[in-house]
């Protein structure tokens, strides 16, 4: 019996280097992934870049085929450097005018 991996369907069409591709996309696609919530292995694809864990329910945005990419990781990276430059920063001290009253 031949061996065929997820690229049953294909054939000899569209080429190698298509049929390659899309192997790596849909390998990765079926792996297990870890919950960035509760840590278990249970985070499956809901829809087109929606991946919810069985186990906590936590719902999440993350890639199409991959729940987490690299530019979310640059980005979450930034975001939290912002956040934690906002904190260090110090707050002036605004003086405010006292109102004497006039008789």
């Amino acid at each position: 019996m031949k061996k065929v991996g997820s690229t049953r369907g294909l054939g000899a069409r569209y080429g190698s280097t298509v049929r390659k591709r899309y192997v790596k996309v849909i390998t990765e696609l079926k792996k297990p992934h870890r919950c960035p919530q509760c840590g278990f292995v249970k985070v499956h694809r809901v829809s087109v870049g929606v991946w919810q864990c069985n186990k906590c329910n936590y719902t999440y945005a993350g890639g199409a085929y991959t729940p987490v990419t690299k530019l979310g990781v640059i980005a979450k990276r930034s975001a939290k450097s912002a956040v934690d430059e906002v904190a260090k920063a110090p707050v002036p001290v605004v003086e405010t005018a006292k109102i004497e009253e006039v008789e």
